[in-house]
């Protein structure tokens, strides 16, 4: 029997792409709960006790491990790991390199056929659609072209997961997104989106201002002016601002404890998180997670 227990460790070599809930809002009618596409090497290890959302884990790249109560497994390339709800998992890497594609899925009815089955690993999927499907989800600013993807991720969960397809969303959105930037074409703008969306896949390192404008190739005062253009922020509290927005979303659509988030997020002290969190929100995170509790699954 393997000893499962909470764990989150990631390292600085993770990169990792939140999708986030306003743009899984148009297929909400499959009920994913939180999604991303992670590009992982070096530390890499999670593990939940008893995970109140069904996780699946797509390999396109490398390999993991996957460690259950009574089973381990290899994930290969081109697998698909099932891990239902309330079963106690650990992943890990077990490669130099491991690229995946993960999706949460919430405990509902539409998901009850999973509850009574173990975790399970089926190999030879064709996960390369899907992949491009969730990387286009995750980047594509323009929400018309984002809107071609929905019909393959419900196509590729009903052949993985067999969603009564009678059910699945209609691709029908009234609103639209208000983008944090100004995608005008600009050398410039292109820079910084870049900065930001490299500081956002890992959120983990220690940023600083020194950090950032070395990527950017800009000058700190140079980098400062920019982002007040673009964001209204300076670069530490547009820094603060995406980890915050991550751990809100994590309080919101996992149990993670809080510490785990802290540290996620880039916080190594947890009453620095919380007392920084507070500043950002208006409330702590427990009270934060206390009153949004509806959107836990």
């Amino acid at each position: 029997m393997n000893s499962i227990q909470d764990v989150l460790e990631i390292g600085p070599s993770c990169y990792e792409r939140f999708i986030s809930t306003e743009r899984l809002k148009v297929i909400k009618g499959v009920d994913i709960t939180l999604a991303g596409c992670s590009n992982l090497a070096g530390l890499y290890e999670v593990g939940r006790v008893s995970p109140l959302e069904h996780t699946l884990f797509y390999t396109i790249s490398g390999q993991g491990t996957l460690i259950t109560s009574k089973t381990e497994y290899s994930l290969q390339v081109n697998s698909l790991a099932i891990l239902p709800a309330k079963q106690g998992f650990t992943v890990q890497i077990n490669a130099p390199a491991w690229d995946v594609v993960w999706i949460n899925l919430a405990d509902t009815p539409r998901w009850k056929h999973l509850l009574n089955k173990p975790a399970s690993v089926l190999e030879n999927q064709n996960v390369a659609p899907l992949h491009h499907a969730m990387e286009l989800l995750y980047s594509e600013p323009k929400l018309s072209l984002r809107e071609g993807v929905y019909p393959v991720i419900t196509h590729y969960l009903q052949q993985g997961l067999h969603i009564d397809s009678q059910n699945t969303p209609r691709n029908n959105v009234n609103s639209i997104e208000n983008s944090q930037i100004r995608p005008d074409g600009s050398s410039s703008f292109l820079r910084i989106h870049n900065l930001f969306e490299e500081v956002e896949k890992r959120l983990q390192l220690d940023w600083n201002v020194n950090l950032m404008s070395e990527y950017a190739h800009y000058s700190p005062p140079h980098l400062h002016r920019l982002c007040q253009a673009y964001f209204q922020r300076s670069p530490i509290q547009q820094l603060i601002y995406l980890r915050i927005e991550r751990a809100k979303s994590l309080l919101m659509h996992t149990r993670w404890p809080v510490q785990y988030i802290a540290s996620y997020v880039g916080y190594h002290n947890v009453f620095h998180f919380s007392k920084r969190f507070k500043q950002s929100v208006g409330v702590s995170p427990s009270a934060f997670r206390a009153g949004n509790s509806l959107s836990v699954f």
